[in-house]
């Protein structure tokens, strides 16, 4: 392999999941490397090291989330100027003034209040697909439960959640033909905008226990929002409320099919719950990707980065560096320590949700294990047709029941 064979904008370079060979070569001969770009005279740099990974995420200053946002490819400058308002495209002080107005409700403590409503989740969707026996696992069970959650911490009605659900597939997976065939995700981004003006208003005249109350409230702690600002922060946290997880539980459950082994110690040993749910977000790295735009000329990796630079940080090829993780191609739900970039690098954009995705694919993971013997795939699999997200769109399965443990007399 050369630098000549690798295009990693390409949405079918993942068409089998992440390019691993591509991004090993590069993290061993290029860590840093100057890839080219259709869009773009100059290409980007892409970094696939950990260190570089690292590195770049945690100096906002010098690496811009705002500066022409962190989407991959690149967008007219009218709907730069929108998306620039949105919390993930955004740096301090802004940054820290949006995410003031939510980090409460995502919090370590916030998420434990949501156990035993995760919970109940869960028993139910598992219940439901051990009564079918046979379908697609991503709609019965690793769809499902992140839009529930994320739909009622917004404090949508339940009426709404098939809409929410499929506005979120539109966007989120825009690349790939088989949820946006038509370029519907541009209709789906108005709709939503429109939605979060709905639920708005209601909020305003029926005030509830929920996230989005506390956002249209003057005493949120941030000031109040536009009307903009509310819609974005409700397209961003609908879509990544949903996405992270979704992938998440369907690729690691791929991958406790494939390590027979490693699910037969998840069964067995329920310390693993503790350490699993990490593995899994190093190991399907959810969000592959994000871009950044270099302020001012810096010296990295040994390469000299010109200010207005893009460059685009590999969350996905981090996560496998070498010189971090012992044997990083082995699937081991007890890896402990386990460094994973799969939030982030860490600085001001580390993962909001962090604790919320590790509470639900934990939960999840414990109620597979108590109710299921084993899972069995009935037909392809097909992955999500993106550069941006790694996720399963379909993924046929049989499951079969644990049987109940008999009591022995005598």
């Amino acid at each position: 392999m050369n630098t000549a064979d690798i295009n990693l904008l390409d949405p079918d370079t993942y068409r089998d999941g992440i390019p691993h060979d591509a991004f090993a070569y590069l993290r061993s001969h290029r860590p840093i490397f100057r890839h080219a770009d259709p869009q773009s005279a100059n290409g980007f740099w892409a970094i696939t090291s950990h260190l570089g990974v690292k590195t770049v995420s945690r100096n906002p200053k010098t690496f811009s989330s705002w500066k022409r946002t962190t989407v991959l490819e690149e967008l007219p400058e009218d709907l730069i100027q929108m998306l620039q308002m949105m919390l993930l495209n955004t740096d301090p002080p802004e940054h820290s003034r949006l995410r003031g107005a939510v980090s409460a409700s995502f919090s370590n403590t916030a998420a434990a209040r949501l156990a035993s409503k995760v919970e109940k989740i869960c028993e139910k969707l598992v219940d439901d697909a051990l009564e079918m026996r046979t379908g697609d696992f991503v709609e019965m069970c690793a769809a499902r439960l992140p839009m529930i959650v994320i739909a009622d911490l917004l404090g949508a009605p339940k009426r709404d959640r098939d809409q929410l659900y499929r506005w979120s597939n539109r966007l989120s997976f825009r690349a790939d033909p088989e949820f946006d065939a038509d370029g519907g995700d541009q209709k789906a981004a108005l709709e939503m905008l429109e939605y979060a003006k709905y639920l708005a208003d209601l909020k305003r005249r029926e005030p509830g226990d929920d996230l989005f109350t506390d956002l249209v409230s003057v005493g949120s702690g941030a000031g109040e929002l536009s009307e903009l600002e509310l819609g974005l922060f409700f397209i961003m946290l609908t879509t990544a409320g949903n996405e992270t997880v979704r992938s998440s539980i369907s690729n690691g459950m791929l991958a406790l099919m494939h390590h027979r082994g490693q699910w037969e110690q998840l069964c067995a040993r329920p310390s693993a719950l503790d350490t699993a749910p990490d593995e899994i977000i190093r190991w399907v790295s959810p969000t592959m990707a994000f871009r950044r735009t270099a302020m001012t000329d810096v010296e990295l990796l040994g390469e000299t980065i010109r200010a207005g630079d893009k460059v685009i940080v590999y969350y996905a090829a981090a996560n496998y560096d070498e010189v971090v993780f012992a044997a990083p191609m082995e699937f081991d739900v007890c890896r402990n320590p386990n460094p994973h970039l799969g939030f982030g690098g860490g600085g001001p954009h580390y993962c909001l949700g962090r604790y919320l995705a590790l509470l639900e694919i934990k939960t999840m993971l414990r109620v597979l294990s108590e109710k299921v013997d084993r899972l069995e795939i009935e037909g392809p699999v097909r992955r999500l047709r993106s550069n941006f997200l790694h996720g399963i769109a379909t993924m046929p399965v049989r499951i079969v029941p644990r049987l109940p443990r008999r009591s022995v007399i005598g």
